[in-house]
């Protein structure tokens, strides 16, 4: 896990720099076949199969449908990428729009985008929801048409952006 939690800047007193996705933005988003970045101790799956820290999801086999809320750090490029290169999944990322980041591996790479109407309060490992919101807005990031069309379709307040030229193989 990164060393910089996606709640870092907002508080000196953060317990922990895991932050698990609500579980109302998943059950909205349908079933996934895997979660390459599952915390160690999860409160409810992400996914069918789940990789951790320990497991290393980046250098395993991704299949199917993924889930990716991956670590907010440097690191969440290369994870993006990865995802860009499956083509079948949807991320939860901070919305940094103007970053090189974002341009390379979500306005060039992906399918469709929905801006998540205000922010998101995420939970600690053990099932307890966070005091304080993520601190930034939180954008879902769909690679191949089939998460696409879920982001569409879903019950998720926001704003929903086709990018129908992006992600198609």
């Amino acid at each position: 896990m990164s060393t910089t939690g996606i709640g870092g800047h907002q508080s000196a007193h953060m317990r922990s720099d895991t932050w698990i996705t609500p579980r109302d933005i998943l059950a909205r988003l349908g079933s996934f076949d895997l979660d390459p970045c599952a915390a160690p101790a999860q409160p409810w799956p992400c996914a069918a199969k789940s990789f951790t820290v320990h497991d290393d999801g980046m250098s395993k086999e991704w299949d199917g449908r993924v889930w990716l809320n991956p670590p907010y750090g440097r690191e969440v490029e290369a994870w993006m990428a990865r995802l860009a290169e499956h083509n079948r999944g949807t991320a939860l990322i901070f919305a940094r729009t103007e970053t090189e980041a974002f341009f390379r591996q979500v306005w060039r790479r992906a399918s469709a985008l929905l801006f998540i109407e205000a922010r998101l309060h995420f939970h600690y490992e053990d099932g307890t929801r966070a005091k304080a919101n993520a601190g930034a807005p939180s954008v879902l990031v769909a690679y191949g048409l089939d998460d696409a069309d879920i982001l569409a379709e879903c019950s998720i307040d926001g704003a929903f952006v086709p990018l129908s030229t992006n992600g198609q193989t």
